[in-house]
C-alpha cells in the first residue's frame, strides 16, 4: 500500500542526508565541510484510524496524517470526505 494520506494527499518527498566533518567556526575551527550527500526519503506521519461515519452508520478505516485528523475535527467527517473526493 502506498504511503499517501487519503485526505490531504501528502506523500513521501525526497532530499539529502549530509555527512559533515570539521569543527564549527564559532568553536574556533576552520568550519564544517560536507563530505558526502546521500539521497533519502521524508515519509509522511501516517496513522491507521477507524472513523465513525454517522450518515452511513459504519466505521471506515483510513490511513491519514495528524493534519487530516485536525481537519476532520474542524469540518466534520462528511464535509472532509466530500472535499477529498473532488
Amino acid at each position: 500500500m502506498s504511503k499517501v494520506c487519503q485526505i490531504t494527499k501528502k506523500r513521501p518527498s525526497v532530499g539529502f542526508k549530509y555527512a559533515i566533518r570539521g569543527i564549527a567556526k564559532k568553536k574556533k575551527g576552520i568550519g564544517l565541510k560536507v563530505t558526502g550527500k546521500t539521497r533519502r526519503r521524508f515519509l509522511p506521519n501516517l496513522l491507521k484510524k477507524r472513523i465513525w461515519i454517522p450518515e452511513e452508520k459504519r466505521f471506515v478505516t483510513m490511513r491519514i496524517t495528524p493534519a487530516a485528523l485536525r481537519t476532520i475535527d474542524k469540518k466534520g467527517i462528511a464535509a472532509t470526505l466530500r472535499d477529498a473526493a473532488v
